[in-house]
């Protein structure tokens, strides 16, 4: 084909192995709820963010929560209690979510530190269920991969899939997403991509607690079973750089580091860096500055700018949506980008197991899971480091948890 780049047909063959690169499949696919009758959702991760989303499937969607897992029996017994499923579908223990996913429901919403997500998404798509998973999806590359073969898995079961990332659910950036790949800001040649903020938590362990539990709850500050923030938190604003230039990176290089917190409410022996500086090549000599912090919320922003010869995308998460330039357009003043996004991506995920259209952005999720790990490598290793090494990479993140707490 005329114009066609070995990235181009990379990122074909790419999105072709996952989840058959579709994101909705045939309507007459079968589902195991009737369309009239109530959809049935089993939460894993009984933590803060699972106990703010799971009401959303109830109030906004029409679903019922009849089960839950977890290895923390506080957070499970709570969790029961808030949502009102009975005790005999509270699953705690390490293979909670395996016995959880084997039960009679629909759909498993997992909520779980990311290092979990591949053996949680995994058992739910073998045993046959729906997936609503939040992001990043994993934490490494080969957890990535496994995560893309079970996107594969899901659509050939014809089961819905869908990483919840709010920014693609909120309608004014997906129209700017589409005046972007319209042209009106010209061919991208640059872009500056942003997230600055203060802590994400105060320090959630107590004296005598298991090490072990103390690094669940702190999960957000932990290497390994976040990823680091650029992985865990800054995915993203990268993930809406791919998105409005329609790929990832070629290559990238970074820096980076962590800063002293002894003597404060922050002091905890987790090991995830607080600030980032990664320089990402994309196609066609797009060159993508990215930048985070974690160190004071005195100036706090997640952006992702796009500029062109005839003007620039400025899109923040939760705040100012707009083109300026030949094409101005003035999307929105401040957008719900957390609360709203979410809870569209919670009704479309319901809507596509009641009218039998799986929806599934496998692909997309782990393509923009893959450039934060880049973007990570990169830093770490203060160098240049290309999308096929990392791609290459078979190091494994492990954690020593006995997960009963």
């Amino acid at each position: 084909m005329p114009g066609t780049t070995n990235h181009d047909r990379k990122r074909r063959n790419f999105l072709r192995s996952a989840a058959g690169g579709v994101l909705i499949l045939r309507p007459e696919t079968v589902f195991g709820s009737q369309a009239n009758s109530a959809v049935e959702i089993g939460l894993v991760g009984c933590g803060g963010r699972g106990n703010w989303i799971a009401p959303f499937f109830v109030e906004y969607a029409g679903a019922r929560v009849v089960a839950g897992a977890d290895v923390i029996r506080s957070h499970l017994d709570s969790t029961r209690a808030k949502l009102k499923f009975d005790a005999s579908r509270a699953y705690y223990g390490p293979d909670a979510y395996r016995e959880l996913a084997n039960s009679k429901l629909d759909a498993v919403v997992i909520e779980t530190p990311p290092y979990f997500h591949p053996a949680h998404v995994d058992a739910a798509v073998e045993a046959g269920k729906h997936v609503f998973v939040a992001k990043p999806v994993a934490v490494d590359v080969p957890g990535c991969k496994r995560i893309l073969a079970a996107g594969k898995r899901a659509a050939a079961k014809r089961l819905s899939f869908l990483v919840d990332f709010q920014t693609r659910a909120q309608p004014v950036f997906q129209e700017a997403a589409a005046r972007v790949h319209r042209g009106d800001i010209g061919k991208p040649v640059m872009a500056q991509v942003f997230y600055y903020a203060g802590r994400p938590s105060k320090d959630k362990s107590a004296p005598g607690m298991d090490p072990g539990q103390a690094r669940v709850l702190n999960f957000y500050m932990d290497k390994v079973l976040g990823g680091d923030i650029i992985v865990e938190q800054n995915i993203h604003v990268i993930d809406v750089a791919n998105w409005f230039l329609q790929g990832h990176p070629l290559k990238a290089h970074g820096t980076g580091g962590r800063t002293d917190w002894s003597g404060t409410d922050y002091a905890t022996n987790n090991d995830a860096w607080d600030h980032f500086i990664v320089t990402f090549w994309y196609p066609n000599e797009v060159h993508a500055d990215f930048s985070s912090h974690q160190l004071t919320r005195s100036f706090p922003d997640l952006c992702t700018r796009c500029f062109g010869i005839r003007g620039a995308v400025d899109s923040h998460y939760g705040g100012l949506v707009r083109i300026t330039g030949d094409n101005a357009w003035l999307g929105a003043e401040k957008d719900d980008t957390f609360r709203q996004g979410a809870i569209n991506n919670v009704k479309a995920f319901v809507e596509s197991l009641r009218a039998a259209k799986p929806l599934n952005n496998a692909a997309d999720a782990v393509e923009s899971n893959l450039t934060a790990i880049l973007g990570r490598m990169a830093a770490y290793q203060q160098r240049v480091v290309s999308w096929d090494e990392m791609m290459r990479s078979t190091e494994t993140l492990e954690a020593d948890l006995k997960l009963r707490w």
